[in-house]
């Protein structure tokens, strides 16, 4: 069962900064003994989020893995990313970079709402936003001033 909804709202409309932030979250989660997923809205921004995991910091190390229809899903890589849920399995946080609602929600202990100042992006979120109020699951918001805040 989902535990609370976290939305962070970044200033910036530059997509970098969104996937910086997913990066810096899921290591946190990470060094926390956390099983994390990331959802991308396609398999090229899974590819994106793949290659800024290794490169993001010079100080971390989040061990990953791309989840493409070409590679078997492991459940007990710390790390998954994907553009599709199927088949994921649960996880101790999903980090939402996709532009929907996830389904199946009483699979993550907790979502990570990540959005921009895109004014589409902004909508959609609000969208969820109130999706996530009609399941009646609890809702925090963070306003933030750039990537370097968690």
């Amino acid at each position: 069962m989902t535990g609370r909804v976290d939305f962070y709202v970044l200033r910036s409309t530059v997509p970098r900064e969104r996937r910086i932030f997913a990066c810096r979250l899921t290591e946190k989660a990470y060094l926390k003994d956390l099983r994390v997923i990331i959802l991308c809205a396609t398999l090229e921004e899974a590819k994106a989020i793949d290659e800024l995991l290794w490169t993001f910091s010079d100080r971390s190390f989040v061990p990953h893995q791309l989840c493409d229809s070409e590679h078997a899903v492991e459940v007990r890589d710390p790390v998954r990313l994907t553009a599709a849920l199927e088949g994921m399995g649960s996880a101790d946080l999903l980090v939402n970079l996709s532009d929907r609602l996830p389904p199946d929600l009483d699979h993550f202990a907790r979502i990570a709402e990540i959005i921009d100042a895109d004014p589409e992006r902004r909508r959609l979120g609000r969208e969820r936003f109130k999706a996530y109020r009609d399941h009646k699951l609890p809702l925090e918001t963070h306003q933030l001033e750039d990537t370097a805040h968690l």
